[in-house]
């Protein structure tokens, strides 16, 4: 399964079969449709359909969502109708926004087990993963790791947990030039994250400290996670991910012009 060097990552409201052409014909390799698609997964096929080439990736489906018997019908559907270009990925969430929280990784090896035993080619999987036990799960399950919310250094980490599976870190981007105009787009969607417990650990974990974690986020954590700024320094920033190891980055554009600051980066990233 080709990714190519650099995709795109979609909320579900984001991803419309329009763009979703729009991007492939641009040379984008991957799409990544977020927030937690539910089976049967129809939105992600509706993409498929509406394209020739480019992969279609779910990042992530939610473990505690959906069962993976119906998320493996999804997964066998799709393939039927598209193949070779569906990639699955899933994740375990998080444990605020669940009302009964198992131990999650072994909620994560029993899921990927299911996905075995119903089918699913661990070669057609991806895992969120962050820290250390997660990514070597992500290495020896599955395809590899799709981590969120993380920076060049995360990637640098990562990569020898791996070893050759797949490293495909997503990194948010506002293109505008003025840092305080492209901090107030890009730092509340940071600060709903740094409620989440794992997201903190990880940050905590990679130099960051509470102070840059509180009143939403410092504007040193910010930058790092939104790159901002004119095209040649956001795609400077994204290709930071593959001189540090990623095999793969996709871009959440942050802001109202997605297809715009798509279609500039494309130029700078792909031509």
């Amino acid at each position: 399964m080709q990714l190519g060097k650099f995709g795109v990552w979609w909320t579900t409201a984001t991803a419309t079969p329009e763009l979703a052409a729009e991007t492939e014909k641009l040379g984008y390799g991957t799409i990544w449709v977020g927030g937690s698609p539910r089976a049967p997964l129809t939105e992600l096929e509706e993409l498929l359909d509406a394209t020739e080439r480019i992969v279609v990736a779910s990042g992530i489906v939610n473990m505690w969502a959906d069962e993976p018997g119906p998320i493996a019908e999804a997964y066998h559907r799709i393939e039927a109708h598209h193949p070779g270009r569906f990639l699955l990925g899933v994740g375990i969430g998080h444990p605020e926004a669940v009302g009964e929280y198992k131990d999650p990784y072994t909620t994560m090896v029993e899921y990927l087990e299911d996905l075995d035993t119903e089918g699913v080619p661990a070669e057609r999987t991806v895992l969120a993963a962050l820290g250390p036990k997660v990514l070597k799960l992500a290495a020896d399950r599955t395809l590899g790791a799709h981590p969120y919310l993380t920076t060049p250094a995360h990637t640098a980490s990562a990569r020898p947990i791996l070893g050759s599976a797949l490293l495909a870190p997503e990194h948010k981007v506002v293109l505008n030039t003025d840092p305080e105009a492209a901090r107030a787009i890009g730092r509340p969607t940071v600060q709903f994250y740094l409620r989440l417990i794992n997201y903190r650990r990880n940050l905590l974990r990679h130099g960051f400290t509470e102070a840059d974690l509180a009143d939403g986020g410092s504007d040193a954590l910010v930058d790092a996670l939104v790159l901002h700024g004119d095209t040649k320094t956001v795609a400077d920033g994204l290709r930071a991910h593959l001189d540090a190891g990623a095999d793969h980055v996709c871009l959440q554009v942050l802001g109202d012009d997605v297809s715009g600051s798509q279609r500039n980066l494309a130029e700078e990233l792909l031509s």
